[in-house]
């Protein structure tokens, strides 16, 4: 099930673009692996997600909010986030609504299927497989430190993920650290 697997690899690498102590939106959150992982290191965190028994098992994992985000209202208008994650989902419509809702400094890290994924998988409909370049168009407005385009292995499938932040209240541009991961 979404939400009980390890924690992506990509979000784990990416996620000191968070500001500390900054508040996390994990957006289609599931059973919240990347509620608990951000929450584990000092982020107060809030999941979204359309089904009934993911929001329930969050219990005392953060704020859980039951919510279909791609037939209602965004349930998070005037709130802004330090960091929002995206993984595995796609609703093209709630690509400017995220990156809306990034504070100056936050970070936005989203991965998931990408176009070639038909070709070994589901997800196979178009609609849920970004096109090429797609997440650096809805980012165009925030700076990217990294963009894959590609196919991944151990599980096959193509992915597109980007880690991107908001410049900051009269912040020159930043050096964002690298780290590698574990």
């Amino acid at each position: 099930m979404h939400g009980t697997e390890a924690v992506s690899p990509w979000v784990e690498r990416w996620s000191h673009l968070v500001p500390p102590a900054a508040p996390v939106l994990d957006v289609a959150c599931g059973f919240g692996r990347h509620m608990r992982w951000f929450a584990a290191n000092g982020h107060p965190v809030v999941g979204v997600d359309s089904s009934v028994e993911a929001v329930h098992s969050l219990k005392g994992a953060g704020e859980a909010v039951l919510a279909d985000v791609e037939n209602g209202p965004w349930p998070f208008t005037g709130r802004s986030f330090g960091g929002i994650v995206v993984t595995n989902y796609l609703w093209r419509a709630l690509l400017p609504t995220l990156v809306d809702s990034l504070a100056p400094g936050g970070a936005l890290i989203y991965e998931t299927f990408a176009a070639g994924n038909e070709t070994v998988g589901k997800p196979s409909r178009a609609d849920f497989l970004l096109r090429p370049g797609e997440l650096l168009q809805a980012c165009q407005s925030l700076r990217i430190v990294a963009y894959e385009d590609g196919f991944l292995d151990a599980p096959a499938r193509f992915v597109q993920r980007i880690a991107a932040v908001r410049a900051g209240d009269g912040e020159v541009p930043a050096r964002y650290p690298l780290q590698r991961t574990r």
